[in-house]
């Protein structure tokens, strides 16, 4: 399940998925957060893999490739600044190509 926050040119990306689920590898032009309110994941960026468990946040870093499988059933925020405020366009904006 997805949910989408906005806020003054910030937005959050509400991930819940369940312990087995992936969320796709993909990179941006810039850094970002993501904070895990949750469970426990892998995250991978590029080809290093870290657990993390909740609660923690943590910085992703422009131009690297990364995504999470959750060991847990688990809710994982991404946060960007962005004016973009329309949940189907936001992700075309984010996501480097």
């Amino acid at each position: 399940m997805i949910k989408h926050h906005f806020s003054s040119g910030l937005y959050a990306k509400e991930s819940v998925f369940p312990k087995g689920s992936q969320l796709v590898q993909h990179k941006h032009n810039y850094d970002h957060l993501s904070i895990l309110a949750k469970g426990k994941v892998v995250v991978v960026v590029d080809d290093k893999e870290e657990v993390i468990e909740a609660p923690a946040c943590i910085e992703i870093k422009a131009d690297k490739n990364h995504g999470v499988l959750a060991l847990e059933d688990c809710v994982w925020f991404c946060i960007h600044a962005t004016s973009e405020t329309d949940p189907e366009k936001v992700d075309q904006v984010l996501i480097k190509e």
